[in-house]
């Protein structure tokens, strides 16, 4: 039976199964000195059913002026704001409308202060440090704090803009002027003079997608992929360019190019990539035709480059294939996470893939401790209830037990690669452009392999404890998962040789050396440390040797830093927390290097590990550093210390 009870999305209130968005035009002046985005949002919408006297949107905070119908003057009221879901904007129609009928929607307004989804950085927050900057982060729902929307991944929409700006400005469409090679800015003064940019988005999208960044950002092409009409590259501010193009020139057109050869061609034209500031709160961003990444992956030795593929994934698994809602998230980043390390085993070894696994499963174990009193969140299908906040789930549990799931089907289940991958591909195809649930997966699933080799896979399906995966709750996987381990024996000899260490009195008696990690890319030198918390927390001066040794303490790798403090902070009760607590709190605020640790990776765990340290220490850290964090940031932060 069926358990996708929540067929229509619970986090909006419009009414997009009456009358559907179908395109939208947004006309936008950015204004750094009221810190804004006003102009209107002109909305073509599609009436699905008879009888409709309205169309409501969802509006949060956003001031909103006036509104027209077919180009005539029509009333509107926006109604008392939910505290997850925001404002129904209703806009009144001069007649009841019929099927089939097509209305437009003009909507003018600006952004205000409390907008969500927008962080207004100023230029002391930027590398430069010359220039403002802007950028959204619409996912899950807060599209609708930029723009009165439709917003539920439910509907696809296209769009286009001209936005007016004296910084240069980049959407997550294909830009038709200026064009992005050429002088910045048009040619015009930065920061002084206003250049129209105008963009298109041909492809539908959910409206999570919609994204604007707004500052002093170049770009350089990466190479191109011989018989590939589409195009890619990479934007950063000036200061940070060159190191940006190294770290993933070398590898982000060719995975593209490799991926097609898997799930079919890619379809929006232009793929991006945007190096934001450290505030970003994400490790990457799946806008369409332009990636948002954090500057923590610029690591140097293009170790980091995953998440690029992640989100590149994305184009297909998320992007073109949608979760119809937030109950479904896992159909999005399980599957694109699954594809992200398939792709690491075709493009470099097995092992690769493997070792991606190891290091995925002691997040999945942190995400699901993290709920250990809300089990509920453990689980793959989640049953939200009207207006229960979608951030509240957000975890690596969708990340990693969906990827498992998936891997559990394509391994363990069908019989491995040969007779998954045109499942694949043809999932993709079927699905291409549209919003599903679960259900819907699932009964193309057992639809396909009911028509593959004569329906001999289909009894190995019915083996796997579907309930179990999609609705389970607890600490473990169903099944036992078993991983290519190459790549992780030497890490996790080094984390036994340390382990031992535990015993010797004095540290001049330890036989450890800097060299011990020369043979170590920084993927194994974070499997290393995350196998260290796999035995009882280190004594304070076996820890403090450890970070000097290695120079774990000053790393510039934010990944390799991050678990440092991990295992420092690892018993709340030890020496070596309550000493290191306060370093690790100040590297997430930047109180050193002046750089916030903005991504939610980095900081939650943290502060959610000092806390229970010291609460007034990782309390008044907050307090200080509040402002640097995005909005979804600082919320997320004040759940975690409980304010």
């Amino acid at each position: 039976m069926s358990k996708d009870t929540n067929l229509l999305d619970p986090t909006t209130q419009s009414n997009y199964t009456e009358a559907a968005t179908r395109r939208v035009h947004f006309d936008w002046v950015v204004d750094f000195a009221t810190r804004t985005i006003s102009g209107f949002a002109t909305h073509m919408l599609d009436v699905l059913k008879d009888g409709v006297s309205q169309i409501i949107f969802d509006a949060a905070d956003l001031d909103i002026s006036a509104a027209t119908v077919n180009n005539v003057a029509a009333q509107f009221t926006v109604g008392p704001k939910h505290e997850v879901m925001g404002s129904a904007l209703s806009v009144t129609l001069p007649s009841a409308a019929r099927v089939g009928q097509s209305i437009t929607v003009k909507i003018t307004y600006k952004t205000t202060p409390d907008c969500t989804a927008l962080q207004w950085l100023e230029k002391e927050q930027t590398q430069g440090k010359q220039f403002p900057y802007l950028f959204s982060q619409c996912q899950p729902i807060y599209a609708r704090s930029v723009a009165p929307l439709q917003d539920t991944p439910s509907l696809k929409i296209t769009y286009s803009a001209k936005v007016d700006s004296v910084l240069p400005v980049l959407l997550s469409a294909r830009r038709v002027s200026p064009p992005s090679v050429g002088p910045p800015h048009g040619g015009k003064i930065i920061g002084k003079d206003v250049v129209s940019y105008v963009y298109d988005q041909p492809v539908g999208i959910p409206s999570y997608l919609i994204a604007i960044a707004c500052g002093n950002v170049v770009y350089r092409a990466f190479p191109s992929i011989s018989g590939k009409e589409w195009t890619s590259g990479i934007w950063a501010e000036p200061e940070m360019i060159e190191a940006a193009y190294w770290e993933f020139s070398e590898d982000t057109a060719r995975y593209l190019a490799k991926e097609e050869t898997i799930v079919g061609d890619y379809r929006f034209g232009v793929y991006d990539l945007l190096v934001l500031p450290p505030s970003f709160p994400y490790g990457g961003m799946e806008n369409a035709c332009l990636s948002f990444l954090t500057p923590t992956l610029l690591a140097g030795d293009r170790t980091l480059v995953d998440v690029v593929v992640h989100e590149m994934t994305h184009s297909f698994f998320g992007n073109g294939v949608t979760h119809a809602h937030a109950s479904h998230f896992w159909l999005n980043e399980g599957w694109t996470t699954y594809m992200e390390r398939l792709l690491l085993q075709f493009i470099h070894t097995p092992a690769d893939r493997g070792f991606s696994y190891l290091i995925g499963s002691k997040a999945l174990k942190d995400a699901l401790l993290m709920y250990e009193d809300q089990p509920k969140y453990q689980r793959l299908v989640l049953s939200f209830e009207i207006g229960e906040d979608p951030d509240a789930a957000y975890s690596n549990v969708p990340y990693e037990k969906g990827s498992n799931f998936i891997y559990h089907i394509e391994e363990q289940t069908v019989g491995g690669l040969d007779a998954f991958l045109p499942y694949v591909r043809d999932y993709v195809s079927t699905f291409m452009g549209q919003s599903i649930t679960t259900d819907q997966w699932k009964n193309h699933l057992f639809n396909f392999y009911t028509a593959f080799e004569g329906g001999s896979k289909i009894p190995l399906l019915n083996t796997i404890n579907w309930d179990a995966w999609l609705y389970g709750e607890g600490l473990t996987l169903p099944v036992e998962m078993t991983y290519d381990a190459s790549l992780a024996e030497q890490a996790n000899a080094l984390a036994e040789r340390w382990d031992k260490a535990r015993s010797v009195s004095k540290i001049e008696q330890l036989d450890f050396t800097e060299q011990d990690l020369d043979s170590f890319n920084s993927s194994q030198i974070m499997a290393f440390l995350e196998r260290i918390q796999a035995y009882t927390a280190l004594p304070l001066t076996i820890v403090q040797h450890l970070g000097k040794l290695y120079k774990l303490d000053t790393s510039s790798n934010a990944e390799i830093r991050f678990r440092f403090y991990q295992v420092a902070l690892q018993d709340p009760q030890s020496d070596g927390a309550r000493m290191l607590a306060p370093e690790a709190i100040s590297w997430v605020i930047g109180e050193h290097d002046g750089v916030i640790k903005g991504r939610m990776k980095f900081c939650r765990p943290i502060f959610r590990s000092v806390v229970r340290v010291d609460r007034a220490l990782a309390q008044r850290a907050f307090e200080t550093a509040q402002n640097e964090f995005h909005p979804i940031a600082r919320k997320m932060i004040k759940t975690d210390l409980a304010y």
